[in-house]
């Protein structure tokens, strides 16, 4: 691993996340640039380690929550203002792959992060509850976190489940926007105030006396094909040569990795394992 570090530019790093650290320090300490995948580390003490050697040497690290660059989401991001309620739902087939560590760290911080980067406040309350079905973590959980600025996110995650599901929901004022990261497809519902007579074939809701009517809008953006792995890479690219913060920093890593470790906290207090 040494003699290959001193011999590049940039490292890739893909290996187990308990092993992450330990590359990652060696490469930062000969101050090469690092893309490191999810999660950034297997603790958030060694992820603050991290973020700090990468201050020192002054390079770029970016972290691999590729559901970013997933191109459902890119279409529907721009419809995403300052949603009230989320709901996501990611589920996947049993696969002994991943079971080194809890279902938090392994799926549902995909959703984490995505909702970390659409909602601008900080968090005021986070509850969980899951269980350990076939592994010494849970399996499947179920999460609540709540900001300050009052939205509410639900999250669940399940690594048991009979069908692959990775699905997420933005409800805000006047607007509802689905995301389908599995199926790569995106749909926008929008209300908007009716002036005058309204088109006599147009969805309408009336809003009770005095109220008004809206028109629903249903809008399905344009998903653009694309291989998000690649693209991350290639932000990650632009960021080093144009000496811009990458697009999923180490900055936004330790955030999303912070969050998931206050909710296996709470997991630790109410997942009960089945025998």
């Amino acid at each position: 691993m040494h003699e290959l570090i001193d011999h590049c530019d940039v490292i890739d790093i893909v290996t187990p996340t308990l092993s992450h650290f330990e590359c990652a320090v060696a490469a930062l300490k000969k101050s090469k640039h690092v893309f490191i995948e999810k999660p950034l580390a297997n603790s958030v003490e060694e992820a603050r380690d991290m973020l700090a050697l990468a201050v020192e040497a002054n390079v770029k690290v970016q972290v691999g929550h590729v559901e970013r660059f997933n191109p459902a989401f890119l279409a529907a991001k721009q419809y995403i203002g300052s949603p009230m309620f989320i709901e996501t739902h990611r589920l996947a087939q049993f696969n002994p792959r991943g079971t080194d560590v809890s279902v938090v760290l392994d799926l549902m911080i995909h959703d984490i992060d995505i909702i970390l980067s659409v909602v601008k406040s900080t968090i005021k309350k986070i509850s969980s509850s899951g269980v350990a079905v076939v592994s010494d973590t849970p399996d499947i959980a179920n999460t609540r976190i709540e900001f300050d600025n009052g939205c509410v996110a639900n999250l669940t995650a399940s690594r048991i489940s009979l069908k692959n599901m990775r699905k997420s929901r933005f409800f805000q004022r006047d607007a509802y926007i689905s995301v389908d990261f599995f199926k790569k497809s995106a749909e926008v519902v929008r209300l908007k105030n009716v002036i005058g007579e309204p088109d006599p074939l147009a969805v309408t809701i009336e809003l009770g006396e005095g109220k008004g009517t809206k028109q629903i809008y249903f809008e399905n953006p344009k998903v653009e094909e694309s291989n998000a792995i690649k693209m991350e890479l290639e932000s990650f690219a632009r960021s080093i040569h144009d000496n811009t913060i990458p697009v999923v920093s180490i900055n936004d890593g330790l955030y999303a990795l912070d969050v998931a470790h206050q909710i296996i906290e709470k997991l630790k207090f109410s997942a009960p394992i089945i025998a």
